[in-house]
């Protein structure tokens, strides 16, 4: 069953869940559902209790099978979950709240990473970044509003969709470019990345390819 850390690190604080619901402004019910593993956070929740108690996301994260049946000679590793599809090629629909048990949804990072940011995983769906990234590869992503030119990124197009793309900034705006020599770079000004908008979601750092 998927829980968070949430009923230690409250108290911890000494405080009820109560009071802790109050600090927060949810209801009382929703801690504890929180805590029983009868709901999941969002991700703007995850985020939110994670700066509340300054931590990363992802020490939030527990596992009650990880406690069960612990690793045997390997060390121990942080569970991030997969939030769904990422385009390679037009951009789609990627982050969504999950909502799953399935350890399919769920990748794994040392906890070195952990410490260094708040980290996510999406899944390649699509052409355009072949043949270095496949539909059905996972990246893990490092949170971050921005990179630097040459760095992969999740690239948020639009306000609600996003795509997997190669960076080039000019002084004239932003460049996304697939690997795929088939896709046409797409180019977007200073005014286009602020009315549309366009926004660094995270910075690709690990490829996990499927076979």
């Amino acid at each position: 069953m998927f829980r968070i850390k949430l009923k230690e690190l409250r108290e911890n604080k000494g405080l009820s869940q109560a009071a802790f619901a109050a600090e927060i402004g949810v209801g009382q019910s929703t801690v504890g559902s929180w805590e029983n593993g009868a709901r999941k956070p969002n991700l703007d929740t995850m985020k939110k209790l994670a700066a509340y108690f300054d931590i990363p996301v992802a020490v939030l994260l527990d596992d009650d099978s990880s406690r069960k049946n612990p690793p045997i000679h390997r060390r121990k590793g942080v569970r991030i979950p997969v939030y769904g599809d990422t385009a390679a090629g037009v951009p789609i629909l990627a982050i969504e709240d999950f909502d799953s048990d399935d350890p399919d949804d769920w990748e794994e990072i040392t906890e070195d990473m952990a410490r260094s940011g708040d980290y996510i995983a999406l899944r390649i769906k699509g052409d355009s970044m072949e043949p270095r990234m496949k539909t059905g590869d996972i990246v893990i992503v490092r949170l971050q509003p921005d990179i630097e030119t040459g760095d992969v990124a999740i690239v948020r197009v639009n306000g609600d969709s996003a795509t997997c793309k190669k960076i080039k900034k000019t002084p004239q705006g932003l460049w996304l470019i697939s690997f795929n020599p088939d896709y046409e770079p797409m180019f977007y000004s200073p005014k286009e990345i602020e009315e549309l908008p366009v926004a660094i979601i995270g910075k690709v750092v690990e490829l996990r390819a499927k076979f």
